[in-house]
């Protein structure tokens, strides 16, 4: 009876005293929920979007690099032993990097899967593995370029007010105050005295 299914799943789901198939299922939809799994897959979810596809290959691509510059090399990398591996995987890294950053602001707006929040968490725990690979152990990380503007921008506006008293100072004109004491008539506790000497 269709009007008692729903009862009996939920008897035979809640017969035991822990309820395991009801917590595993929760896990794991909390699970799925927390990773942003739908996030890689397409509307329909009928697999993965084609911006995650890109992505994946674009990675597999990456790490394929690595490995075949880093054949015959000592496992333990010094930051001068890896120029090779920057070199020549620099290309591959930058599109890995810009397509990464443009998923974010696709995400943002809703995506392909229709989902907006962080991307999946496969996609995520492949780019942090490739930019830790990069810049740490391969040490391929440059300065950022615009360092020598910035400070030349925030050394000029230190300095601007000490420019500005200076030169409100050398070029205001310097005149001596000279105090002129009034002439008065000398007070009346000179004639008080007077008048006492005399009293």
């Amino acid at each position: 009876n269709s009007s008692e299914s729903h009862n009996c799943a939920k008897s035979i789901l809640t017969s035991d005293r822990l309820q395991m198939v009801v917590t595993l299922s929760e896990f794991f939809n909390e699970t799925w929920e927390a990773a942003n799994c739908a996030n890689c897959l397409k509307n329909s979810s009928e697999g993965l979007s084609d911006s995650t596809v890109e992505f994946l290959d674009l990675f597999n691509k990456s790490l394929t690099c690595f490995e075949h510059n880093l054949q015959g090399q000592i496992t333990y990398l010094s930051p001068n032993n890896n120029t090779e591996v920057c070199r020549n995987c620099n290309e591959t890294y930058k599109k890995l990097n810009d397509l990464y950053n443009s998923l974010q602001r696709m995400n943002r707006q809703g995506g392909e899967s229709g989902h907006s929040a962080h991307l999946c968490i496969d996609v995520e725990d492949a780019m942090n593995i490739t930019r830790k690979l990069w810049s740490r152990t391969f040490n391929c990380s440059r300065p950022c370029s615009d360092t020598v503007p910035v400070i030349a921008v925030s050394s000029f506006v230190l300095f601007l007010p000490i420019v500005f008293y200076l030169s409100s100072f050398l070029h205001s004109k310097q005149k001596k105050r000279i105090l002129i004491l009034p002439k008065r008539i000398q007070s009346n506790a000179g004639l008080v005295n007077i008048q006492e000497k005399y009293s």
